[in-house]
């Protein structure tokens, strides 16, 4: 019996923890790869038209 009820809870826990794992991975790679592309095009007069 404690054996279906700790498979029960990594059920219902694990998925959680995955999608939010993967949501925070997204995030720093989407911060990331936004200020690598804002210090590449420094100066360019193409930023003011991307807004």
């Amino acid at each position: 019996m404690p054996g279906v009820v700790a498979i029960i809870i990594v059920l219902l826990v694990f998925p959680v923890i995955a999608i939010m794992g993967s949501v925070t991975i997204a995030a720093a790679l989407g911060w990331a790869l936004h200020r690598d592309a804002e210090d590449r095009n420094e100066g360019s007069e193409l930023i003011d038209v991307n807004y």
